[in-house]
């Protein structure tokens, strides 16, 4: 802890943070144009991912994952929590929509580490966790989805290029 302040103003500027830092991440990831959402290296999919079965599996996600909020629609965006209709950019914006999720509480959690200036120790764990159960498990469905979504688009790739083979 670089600055000492009393616990009910520690609290207080934590609480503010937050919010003001989740308001302004959402609102900036929302500016951004769905078309131009492309996972980076550290957001590819990876094969252990298993198309998001292995979230299924061994973090029971269906049995949690409608009781998180919806706040994608927040700033003009798109609710997740159903398919877009083809006006709205139907299975290709779906994805997109998600790496938005995904960036948004990353960058989220990506503030945490600044709390150490001003938290004793334990207020600082305090926010940790705060900000791990806040927004790993909205990460989590996000990206579970897109993988999905992208196990699904790769066998559907695969079978039309099947379809044309003109050897078959």
């Amino acid at each position: 802890m670089v600055v000492s302040w009393p616990w009910t103003l520690v609290v207080i500027v934590d609480a503010s943070v937050w919010a003001l830092w989740s308001l302004v991440v959402g609102w900036v990831q929302s500016r951004r144009p769905w078309t131009s959402l492309r996972p980076g290296r550290l957001a590819r999919i990876r094969a252990g991912e298993r198309g998001g079965s292995w979230y299924v599996r061994r973090l029971h996600l269906k049995r949690w994952k409608r009781l998180l909020p919806e706040a994608g629609t927040w700033f003009g965006g798109l609710s997740k929590r159903r398919m877009p209709t083809r006006p709205e950019g139907g299975r290709d914006r779906f994805p997109a929509e998600c790496l938005r999720a995904e960036r948004t509480h990353g960058w989220i959690l990506a503030i945490t580490p600044l709390f150490v200036i001003w938290n004793p120790l334990g207020l600082f764990l305090a926010n940790l966790v705060f900000a791990a159960f806040a927004n790993l498990p909205c990460l989590v469905v996000a990206r579970s989805n897109r993988a999905r979504l992208e196990a699904v688009a790769s066998r559907r790739r695969a079978r039309d290029v099947h379809d044309l083979d003109p050897e078959r």
